[in-house]
């Protein structure tokens, strides 16, 4: 008789949905099998929609999945990875607001942010995670990505967790142990090695410009003649343009160095037509840009996702129309050839006019010697000096 109470008793008993990751166990109380072994999370009876259980095993899966304790509920005032990653993210969307960062850039924190969390729980202690846990994550990391980009993400994860130490939501910083470290500067090597050169010889980019339509030859000729890349493209106002005496006075948008830089009759030529044949701009802040999509927006351009207005989305059609090109002409076969392989060709051969701070100069990159300091400014002769050694080697005149 006892017996059939039971039964009839545990079968009153049900999940309040078909999802729910408990279910009613004999005893009364919600249940769930980890690791081979059955966990409780509460009576039945008191928490019959199992919301308080559902709470507990969020807060404690972390911990459990692994075979481990979870802390007492009294200690669970510590900051959680979850906590920290708000946190992280909300101070670098004020830099956004701020215009110190770029939604590019505030991707790249978001992706690693989210994946802490996919890794080690959303509910668990940053105070807690250990070295294997940090060996673990670079584990699952280099199984998916190659040696630059698991460069780039440690660097990010490190950035997070310091944040942390500087906000005071951690009283120590982080002991990540000798396994949580970046790739050598050998694998990073080998990696390229691997992959072969990121440049494009004289025949590829003749045969580019030879099949290119007018807008996109403007493009690669400003890649190849200026060092170029996508955004540079995509950015570049009319004002900054002087096509009556053939130079371009234009900071680089990525580090707003300054940038001076000669262009080829080549490039002005082309550089014109475009202009002259560049659609109405649909948003009046980007009527003076040099190029425009057939709808009048931005050619390379981030914008809030529809879903969730706190990400952001990278629109590079610039990047896109440039593949196709090169998938047609059968340039594609070497890994990582792109728009931006431009910057690269013109960084190799421009320094073969045996002047590299002239090439620092028009590439735009950051110059933090003590030379840079007390250098005032480089001569028209030497950036064209520069730039007329890229144009002998692409048409050899």
């Amino acid at each position: 008789m006892a017996k059939s109470n039971v039964s009839r008793r545990k079968s009153k008993i049900q999940k309040p949905y078909p999802d729910f990751p408990l279910f009613p166990h004999a005893t009364g109380r919600w249940a769930k099998k980890i690791r081979q072994k059955f966990h409780y999370f509460g009576k039945v009876a008191d928490d019959p929609d199992g919301t308080k259980a559902l709470e507990q095993l969020n807060r404690e899966w972390a911990y459990l999945k692994e075979g481990r304790t979870p802390p007492p509920v009294d200690t669970e005032d510590g900051c959680t990875v979850r906590l920290l990653c708000n946190s992280f993210l909300t101070a670098k969307r004020n830099k956004i607001d701020a215009g110190e960062l770029t939604p590019r850039s505030f991707e790249d924190y978001y992706g690693t942010c989210d994946m802490l969390i996919s890794h080690f729980g959303r509910d668990r202690r940053i105070d807690d995670l250990r070295s294997d846990d940090f060996a673990s994550l670079r584990k699952s990391m280099a199984r998916q990505w190659g040696p630059v980009r698991l460069r780039n993400t440690i660097t990010r994860v490190r950035m997070v967790f310091k944040f942390a130490l500087d906000e005071r939501l951690i009283e120590h910083s982080m002991h990540y142990g000798q396994s949580f470290a970046p790739p050598s500067a050998k694998t990073l090597r080998k990696s390229r090695n691997e992959a072969g050169p990121r440049l494009f010889e004289t025949d590829e980019l003749r045969k580019i410009l030879d099949a290119a339509d007018p807008i996109m030859q403007a493009m690669v000729l400003l890649g190849v003649n200026c060092g170029f890349g996508n955004t540079d493209v995509a950015n570049l106002p009319q004002s900054a343009v002087d096509l009556n005496n053939g130079w371009i006075d234009f900071p680089r948008p990525k580090t707003e160095v300054h940038r001076r830089i000669p262009l080829w009759s080549e490039t002005v030529e082309n550089l014109r037509k475009a202009i002259e044949n560049r659609p109405a701009a649909k948003n009046r802040e980007d009527d003076d840009l040099c190029f425009l999509t057939i709808r009048g927006t931005r050619c390379v351009r981030v914008t809030p996702k529809k879903s969730d207005p706190s990400r952001y989305t990278k629109r590079d059609l610039i990047g896109t129309r440039f593949a196709k090109l090169l998938k047609e002409l059968g340039i594609n076969r070497r890994k990582g050839l792109g728009f931006y392989t431009m910057r690269h060709t013109f960084e190799t051969i421009g320094g073969e006019s045996k002047d590299q701070v002239a090439v620092n100069a028009i590439m735009g990159h950051v110059d933090s010697s003590m030379s840079a300091v007390y250098r005032e400014r480089i001569s028209d002769e030497r950036l064209m000096a520069v730039t007329e050694t890229v144009r002998e080697w692409l048409w050899g005149t």
